[in-house]
């Protein structure tokens, strides 16, 4: 078996990355949600009418883009995140995303701001922090956030206008940094910037009009760590899969240098692994939690997540082999699996070793209703699995070879 031409690092826009990973936290049931894209938007205003420099802006929409990443697991703290709540509860997200952050060397100066964005101007915060000691990105952003919140949906944005402008103006002082306040009430002048944040057309050219320093490299070492932030989030969506991602990285990236994948593809293979469930961001925890049979408009919802997977990773510059491994997990030899309906003629060797990996560790890791199956139990499903042509006969062979390798990843 032999594996893709070798890759050492990808060159990836950092707008292309930052828009596809706050596609992920935008993910519901019924598509994609507006609230991240919005609140940079709006913050990106702030920070021009304070003229910051080119650099402290990009900070702060980056930032903006993913402030609610420590919440986006548990679907209860994102509606409450939708709420004009106030409590100490609103706090614990942004602590988990900046505890996220930490672990990527490319994301670690976002944590900070994520860390304090519903600090208040007044001080009272669990931080400790007040005025001006809170960073200036945390302070625009939260700004933002609670600007975005207070847009309701079905109401004309003209007609909702005035209330958002007199929220803003009693809590300048209080809740909010009274200078940032000024600088919104600039940008509110513009019946433009109004339009903008209900126009859904206008989203690409936001993120066009930042995308100004072109591409950087990304060593394969960054795009893991990155992955591993993601694999964490997609894992706590549920206790049935509390290190599935995990196990599927692992089990796929042995496979793949046993096929005689190149050491740069063993690790691209790790990345797919630890992103194939990105999607199931867009599936609420009861369905993902229900140890009972599915329904058929639930189990429609499920069927869901690998092409949301697909369409997040594809629009990161150079990210294509590792979006169609990722996604195409569900796929099958015969063409009847799911969601592109892709026969094996147009399946790679990755994508049907990340389909044996998913299965063979789905049915060996440790359930709440169940323990893991025995040698004897997966080998025969997954043997009935090559014999319909679900999944690939010579990889399955592979793995029954290394069985026991392959089971100490799980």
């Amino acid at each position: 078996m032999k594996g893709a031409e070798k890759v050492h690092f990808f060159d990836i826009h950092p707008m292309n990355l930052m828009k596809s990973l706050s596609m992920a936290l935008e993910l519901t049931v019924n598509g994609m949600s507006t609230h991240h894209w919005r609140t940079a938007l709006i913050a990106d205003c702030i920070a021009k009418e304070l003229k910051l420099e080119e650099i402290e802006r990009q900070e702060v929409v980056y930032a903006a883009l993913i402030h609610d990443i420590g919440a986006v697991s548990n679907w209860e703290e994102r509606k409450l995140l939708r709420t004009m709540d106030d409590s100490k509860r609103i706090y614990l997200h942004a602590e988990e995303g900046y505890e996220l952050l930490l672990l990527s060397k490319r994301f670690e100066k976002l944590a900070k701001p994520i860390r304090y964005h519903h600090d208040n101007w007044c001080g009272g915060n669990p931080s400790g922090l007040a005025g001006d000691k809170i960073p200036l990105a945390s302070r625009i952003i939260h700004l933002a956030d609670r600007i975005e919140v207070s847009i309701y949906p079905g109401t004309y944005i003209f007609d909702q206008k005035n209330k958002i402008l007199d929220y803003v103006d009693e809590k300048s002082g209080t809740a909010f940094d009274p200078n940032l306040v000024d600088a919104f009430n600039q940008c509110a002048k513009s019946e433009a910037f109004w339009l903008d944040l209900i126009n859904p057309n206008y989203k690409e050219v936001f993120f066009s009009s930042l995308d100004v320093y072109g591409s950087i490299s990304y060593t394969l070492g960054d795009v893991t760590e990155i992955a591993d932030i993601f694999s964490i989030i997609i894992d706590k969506t549920s206790r049935y899969t509390a290190k599935h991602s995990r196990g599927v990285a692992e089990v796929a990236a042995y496979l793949a240098k046993k096929a005689g994948f190149s050491p740069s593809e063993v690790k691209e293979m790790r990345i797919a692994g630890l992103l194939h469930d990105l999607g199931k961001l867009a599936i609420p925890n009861e369905i993902l939690e229900k140890p009972e049979k599915l329904t058929e408009e639930e189990y429609l919802l499920i069927k869901q997540h690998t092409y949301y997977t697909y369409r997040i990773l594809q629009g990161i510059d150079n990210f294509e082999k590792i979006a169609q491994w990722a996604a195409y997990h569900h796929e099958t030899l015969d063409g009847t699996g799911y969601p592109f309906r892709i026969s094996e003629d147009s399946l790679s060797l990755g994508s049907k070793i990340l389909a044996v990996a998913d299965v063979f560790t789905a049915l060996t890791e440790d359930r709440p209703y169940r323990e893991s199956l025995s040698e004897e139990k997966v080998k025969d499903i997954m043997g009935k699995m090559a014999k319909y042509r679900r999944l690939d006969k010579q990889i399955i062979d592979l793995l029954f070879e290394h069985y026991q390798d392959a089971r100490a990843f799980i």
